[in-house]
């Protein structure tokens, strides 16, 4: 579609919308209201569970539930989106609709979320030269495709024709990234001229710098913070006096990376910082209320003094709403700090039948057996596509998962290095068949020693995308290896790639192979049950890996922790036969177990200070 200028005249009122505001109050079709909201990502979520975490969100006291939309989850490749099974956001608002809650949707379309790639599909960010989040026509013109293929689904549900959506998100935390007021005035008319009535919002982190660069005249802004909400109440009310304060995130808790420890926020502390809010009159979303699962290679990343830090599968956030649905201590905390402020009064919560926890599967112990070699196996599921030098995930149109690079470099006699420049994320390095060591952002340059006869080896290099940085100024990354890979300082040409598109891979095709005795490669289980039901899988003596539940790819697998157990939910199996195939990648253990407690590991207290 031609691209949309923008007309919009700022001090107008959309006519319909359901939530209005003046003098610094919020009403709902006239009358004083107070959104009371809880984050829970329809992606994270097994369809068949949405009504379960709805309602669970219901029964903390929450009126409004709200979500992102993922554009990657959409459309990972160029074509028609899918808005289908587990995709179809127009069900999931809809069932928010049937139990009696608003929705607040927030496409983005960048979304951060901890999410791979902040939500962008990684043919979007690979075209050469774009530049995200601003009005760079490159990427405005898909944008606007995509807009024209997903605001029909918003727009019909609008509070104005009937539905439950009372509020869009223009961006997200823009201000935290850019200053391209002109990008954000065309998306407030991208979202208009689509037929958004009902009120629309920005939201940032509450500080002069973030609110400058993400704020638009004429569009009610928010802020996004963990603690502190008179400071933030005050400094919105210096800029937007006539504005109701409303914390569109409270981070009630936090996300994990690998390798560090997992992330909690005790009860009372949350529960605080909610109270302080409403005491400022303000309204809330709790960020997460439910934060579910990274199913997949969904997981993105951060990027901090150098180093990647991929987040691990779990999005439990310590929220309210555990990830596989319990009700936590943080639940009944902030339902009675609700509660308490909602009717001005200390007395007891009503009397309510909470929804019952899920059932779960019995602990189990099952050995595990190896199918097929890493190598062996990775050579024969793609055909290599040749290159003089090593090429990217993007140049071969791989999103996630693994590219086998190959080559057949002459080694000089004696001890030299092998150096892979750019590398992003992760190698495992192969000579002849044999591994010669691991490297990562950090180690890549450095390289590995080997000793060459002066005749010509087979340089095998495993790279893995570890998730797609979803913050900051590295968005957009390429994967692979960016730059090339040297002996010495000579560069190594004459390249084969082999793509390993896992979300695509059916481990149900996975034919017996050699094992030669390997420590890696596919590995495969089993168990029966009559009653399918929610469990929790660990791999111990596993090192790193990827493993899938009927052929649903249920995620990554790292030793180096938090994350010790993998939520599976019990939609995923099926009565009889069940099957678990690892891919390892480097140390095998002997058997899986199924728990019936989840393990995140050991935990930090965590209160974000701004």
């Amino acid at each position: 579609m031609t691209l949309l200028q923008n007309d919009f005249r700022p001090g107008t009122e959309p006519a319909g919308a359901a939530l209005t505001f003046a003098d610094s109050q919020l009403a709902r079709h006239g009358q004083p209201h107070r959104i009371l909201s809880g984050s829970v990502h329809y992606f994270r979520v097994h369809p068949y569970q949405w009504r379960d975490r709805l309602e669970k969100i219901k029964a903390l006291g929450l009126n409004t539930v709200d979500t992102y939309v993922a554009w990657n989850f959409h459309q990972r490749k160029p074509g028609p989106p899918d808005f289908t099974g587990w995709r179809d956001l127009g069900a999931f608002i809809d069932l928010a609709a049937e139990l009696g809650l608003d929705a607040i949707v927030r496409p983005g379309p960048y979304i951060c979320a901890e999410w791979d790639n902040g939500g962008f599909p990684a043919w979007l960010t690979g075209v050469p030269g774009i530049s995200l989040r601003s009005s760079d026509r490159r990427y405005l013109e898909p944008l606007a495709e995509w807009f024209d293929e997903l605001m029909p689904i918003i727009e019909r549900r609008q509070a104005v024709h009937g539905g439950p959506v009372v509020a869009v998100q223009l961006e997200n935390e823009y201000g935290s990234y850019g200053d391209d007021t002109a990008y954000l005035a065309w998306l407030r008319d991208a979202l208009t001229s689509r037929g958004i009535v009902e009120l629309i919002y920005t939201a940032d982190g509450p500080t002069e710098l973030m609110l400058d660069g993400g704020t638009l005249e004429g569009t009610m802004a928010a802020a996004t913070f963990g603690s502190g909400a008179h400071d933030a109440a005050e400094l919105l009310r210096t800029r937007r006096n006539s504005e109701p304060f409303l914390c569109a995130e409270f981070w009630n808790g936090w996300f994990d990376h690998w390798g560090e420890k997992h992330h909690t926020r005790t009860p009372e502390s949350a529960a605080s910082g909610v109270a302080e809010i409403l005491a400022e009159n303000g309204s809330v979303s709790l960020y997460m209320a439910h934060g579910g699962s990274n199913f997949g290679l969904w997981a993105g990343a951060n990027h901090a003094d150098g180093v990647l830090q991929p987040t691990v599968q779990s999005y439990d956030s310590d929220a309210p709403i555990a990830e596989d649905g319990a009700l936590t201590e943080k639940f009944h905390t902030i339902r009675a700090a609700l509660h308490s402020h909602e009717n001005d009064d200390d007395g007891a919560l009503p009397v309510a039948a909470l929804p019952a926890a899920a059932r779960r599967l019995a602990p189990a112990r099952l050995a595990m057996n190896h199918r097929a070699g890493l190598l062996e196996t990775l050579r024969e599921l793609a055909a290599p596509v040749r290159s003089a030098s090593p090429l990217t995930f993007e140049e071969l149109g791989l999103d996630a998962g693994l590219v086998l690079y190959r080559s057949t470099p002459m080694l000089p006699r004696g001890e030299s290095r092998i150096s892979v420049l750019g590398l992003h994320d992760r190698a495992q390095v192969f000579l002849d068949g044999e591994p010669l060591g691991v490297l990562d952002r950090g180690t890549g340059e450095g390289g590995l020693a080997v000793v060459g006869q002066g005749k010509r080896v087979t340089l095998e290099i495993l790279v893995e995308n570890q998730g797609r940085i979803n913050y900051g100024p590295y968005l957009g990354e390429h994967k692979g290896i960016l730059q090339g890979v040297t002996v010495g300082r000579r560069l190594i040409h004459g390249w084969e790639q082999i793509a390993v598109d896992l979300e695509g891979f059916d481990p149900a095709s996975l034919a017996d192979g050699p094992v030669d005795g390997s420590a890696s490669g596919f590995f495969e289980t089993s168990f029966e049950c009559t009653d399918p039901a929610d469990t929790f899988l660990a791999l111990p003596g596993f090192v790193k890996g990827f493993v899938w539940i009927n052929g649903f790819l249920l995620g990554r697998y790292w030793e180096v922790g938090p994350q010790a157990t993998y939520y599976v939910p019990g939609p995923l199996l099926q009565a009889g036969l069940n099957r678990i195939v690892v891919l390892e990648l480097q140390q095998c253990g002997t058997h899986a177990e199924l728990r019936e407690e989840p393990d995140l590991g050991s935990s930090e207290q965590y209160i974000e200070s701004f």
